[in-house]
């Protein structure tokens, strides 16, 4: 059994990988689903599945009867006593008389157990998991630097927490041709001349130079463009505070590649003591100057 095509979406961009053939296992899958959505999803699911099992037990009281001072075919009655028994609740108002609504209770009692201690599970499992709030910059710039062209990007830490031992991998994708013929897609680790923090407090800025060592060397803008070329991202460290291992990741492509522009500055001096960070350019960039090694902006 095969389950429909999966939608993954990478984070930033308008981008989506349909997975076809994937075997169908959503209970397994389901936990997992439930960790990576919002809170606000995760509790209407709970809410969802719990109002939907105390309606189910409510129309089996409904058909047996037996529940003392319930209305005669009041769903509502039996509802709001399948609710106080799925809960712990017991006002004393309404209360299983015959055989078979005790043994519903009983059904429902150990429902309610497990219900209890999977949501408690889930909550905490989700309130627990330590996750990086990291902002990357929207754009990916490559201008020269000390005469060298240089392929650039931003990142920021964006809670007062550090991120202790940060290490950063930037992976290039593209596509090639190969001699057999059809298309090959290679992935190659681009070096960096930083690629780890001892602490990730505020802003990195991620350098790659693009010399005769790298995948980028002599890259145009248009063959970047024709191969298909995508940059990913993918950072990990310590969280200073829970002392576990956090990770965010990032995926620039072809459109967000700027050649012959570098970001704005965001640092600035106020006092010999203090230094400004604008959170408001982050993302901004300006021309670079073009030279003869390096036609851009054309």
């Amino acid at each position: 059994m095969t389950r429909p095509p999966i939608i993954q979406k990478t984070p930033g961009a308008d981008y989506a990988i349909h997975v076809i053939g994937a075997r169908a296992t959503p209970l397994r899958d389901f936990y997992h689903a439930l960790l990576r959505r919002s809170w606000w999803a995760t509790a209407a699911v709970l809410a969802g599945a719990f109002l939907f099992a105390n309606a189910m037990f409510a129309l089996l009281y409904l058909w047996t009867g037996g529940v003392a001072n319930a209305a005669p075919g009041s769903f509502a009655d039996v509802f709001f006593f399948s609710v106080q028994t799925m809960g712990t609740i017991g006002y004393g108002g309404m209360a299983p008389v015959s055989t078979a609504a005790n043994l519903i209770v009983v059904l429902e009692s150990l429902t309610g157990l497990m219900f209890t201690a999977l949501a408690t599970g889930l909550m905490f499992a989700k309130f627990s998991r330590s996750t990086a709030r990291i902002m990357f910059s929207r754009q990916v710039t490559i201008a020269p630097m000390n005469g060298v062209p240089t392929l650039a990007f931003r990142l920021g830490n964006e809670r007062g927490n550090l991120i202790v031992d940060a290490r950063i991998r930037v992976v290039l994708s593209r596509t090639e041709q190969i001699r057999e013929g059809g298309q090959f897609y290679r992935l190659l680790d681009l070096e960096l001349l930083r690629d780890r923090s001892l602490s990730l407090a505020r802003s990195w800025t991620v350098l790659h130079q693009i010399d005769a060592k790298s995948p980028l060397f002599g890259t145009t803008a248009e063959a970047f463009a024709a191969a298909e070329s995508e940059i990913q991202v993918m950072l990990v460290g310590i969280d200073d505070i829970t002392m576990q291992t956090v990770h965010a990741s990032y995926q620039y492509f072809v459109g967000d590649v700027l050649f012959g522009a570098r970001h704005v500055d965001v640092l600035r001096e106020v006092s010999p003591t203090v230094l400004e960070l604008d959170l408001r350019r982050f993302h901004d960039t300006e021309p670079s100057t073009p030279t003869p090694d390096f036609p851009y902006p054309r």
